[in-house]
């Protein structure tokens, strides 16, 4: 027990210093968090984690070294720049016309755009140092806990995602409160400007895409 204990520790520890970082699934969850309310954190972090599943069940399937192969890194770099310029150009273009209307954070009526978990899901696959961690650092500390068998894994993925709920989750209610005291004329700079971050994070990840297929050809 306490193995299991010090493996969900370590994994909470190592997966909220990553978290910690400022990327493309922060920006979004500020942009999102402030039409959608606090729901828009755990959301997120529903379609990050399903898609994290599926890391850990392919990597104790064995296609963990797969990953580390310069032509998927390329392949990621190259598919991930692309949609994070298009996500950011498209929220810069689109920012004009949007309101802090408070219908957005009604049930009953929720903002129009791509569903929170899917998004989560598409801001995570879209970087590709995400892929880059679970190549190494996950990697590593995922093949140390498969040494305690499933309950190890277990341990390792429910401190993982717990320290990214816990953080984002936090970080979203702080920017939903903070909206009743916004404008909307704020609110739209603060969506050019995740726009422009997520743009400039996209075309760092298309210039990484260079060196990796530099690296496959070589």
């Amino acid at each position: 027990m306490m193995e299991l204990l010090a493996v969900g520790a370590g994994s909470f520890t190592v997966a909220l210093s990553g978290a910690l970082m400022p990327g493309p699934l922060f920006t979004v969850t500020i942009a999102e968090s402030t039409r959608r309310g606090f729901r828009a954190g755990p959301l997120l972090m529903t379609g990050h984690s399903l898609l994290e599943l599926a890391v850990v069940v392919a990597v104790v399937l064995g296609l963990g070294p797969y990953l580390k192969m310069p032509a998927v890194m390329a392949l990621i770099a190259l598919l991930g720049g692309g949609f994070l310029v298009f996500m950011g150009a498209d929220m810069v273009r689109s920012a004009a016309g949007l309101s802090l209307d408070l219908a957005v954070h009604d049930p009953q009526s929720p903002p129009k755009g791509r569903h929170p978990v899917l998004l989560g899901a598409l801001a995570s696959l879209s970087n590709p140092y995400w892929t880059l961690w679970w190549a190494t650092i996950g990697l590593g500390y995922l093949v140390a806990s498969m040494k305690l068998g499933v309950w190890g894994i277990g341990a390792f993925f429910l401190g993982h995602i717990a320290a990214d709920y816990a953080w984002y989750s936090l970080l979203s209610l702080g920017v939903s409160k903070g909206t009743r005291f916004m404008g909307d004329g704020s609110y739209r700079w603060i969506v050019r400007c995740c726009g422009v971050f997520l743009v400039f994070f996209g075309a760092w990840f298309l210039w990484a895409a260079k060196g990796f297929l530099t690296c496959w050809l070589a």
